[in-house]
């Protein structure tokens, strides 16, 4: 009888083992390497039906299936936001872990970005900009499983002021965070109120590639997309791949699009230490 049991516990043994490998079963290295980043402004989560609906901007997010997400014109307890912390909720609802980072005071709370994730977040920081005021959220992400090669790389979330000068004079506030290690991996994405060949995009351009820089990616207005204004940008430059990058096609949670671009870092480069 103890032969039997040890053999059942062996053959149990093994069916868990192929459940759990099952996701990664029949993957190719490309597929096994890609990150798939998502940037959404949420505009506090009212529609434009005037719907202040959370749930709703999750099942968007939930669509894309992404492993990052920046997000701009987060709530955390304002008054309009009915007091919710809109990141921690997001993150419940997403299933995903997430980074807060206050931009100003607003409403009775606070007004800024916020990143969802599904790695580890290993450090996070938010860095003043110029404008309204604006800022940049920072984090240290670590991969795992099916993302490496890429072990850990640096994430930023934004959302650029609306006028020119202030736009200009964000770029290298951003940029000294790579003073010290310019090849550090990188993604940035936002909101950044500003059109393809614009000064600013083009300042960004001396470093950065531009994953959504093909042709019509309109993200505002949300009703009738005319123009770019939300993208995601990597860096080293041409140390990235980009595989696909497209606007989702909603047009009611918010007042722009979300815009998706799936990402892989190239095996022979060298990650953060």
């Amino acid at each position: 009888m103890s032969i039997l049991k040890n053999m059942m516990k062996h053959v149990f043994r093994m069916v868990l083992v192929l459940i759990c490998a099952a996701p990664c079963m029949g993957r190719t290295t490309g597929e096994e390497n890609m990150i798939r980043v998502l940037s959404y402004n949420i505009h506090h989560g009212a529609g434009i039906d005037g719907t202040l609906d959370l749930e709703r901007i999750a099942r968007v997010i939930k669509s894309a299936s992404p492993d990052i997400v920046s997000l701009q014109e987060v709530d955390k307890r304002t008054t309009r936001s009915k007091g919710v912390d809109q990141a921690k909720e997001l993150a419940r609802l997403t299933g995903m872990k997430y980074a807060y980072g206050p931009s100003m005071d607003y409403d009775g709370g606070k007004y800024g970005n916020a990143i969802l994730t599904k790695f580890i977040i290993a450090e996070s920081k938010t860095i003043p900009l110029p404008g309204e005021p604006r800022s940049a959220l920072c984090v240290t992400l670590k991969t795992f499983g099916t993302h490496l090669p890429v072990k850990k790389f640096i994430f930023i979330a934004t959302h650029l002021d609306t006028g020119k000068t202030p736009r200009i004079d964000s770029v290298p506030l951003i940029e000294n965070l790579f003073s010290s290690n310019p090849d550090l991996p990188a993604i940035i994405a936002g909101d950044f109120n500003a059109t393809p060949n614009s000064p600013t995009m083009e300042a960004f351009g001396k470093t950065w590639e531009n994953a959504t820089s093909q042709k019509n990616l309109f993200t505002f207005p949300v009703a009738k997309p005319s123009k770019q204004i939300d993208y995601i940008l990597c860096r080293p430059a041409g140390k990235w791949k980009v595989v696909s990058a497209k606007v989702l096609d909603e047009a009611v949670a918010s007042d722009h699009r979300p815009i998706l671009a799936e990402l892989q870092f190239t095996p022979n480069t060298t990650s953060l230490p």
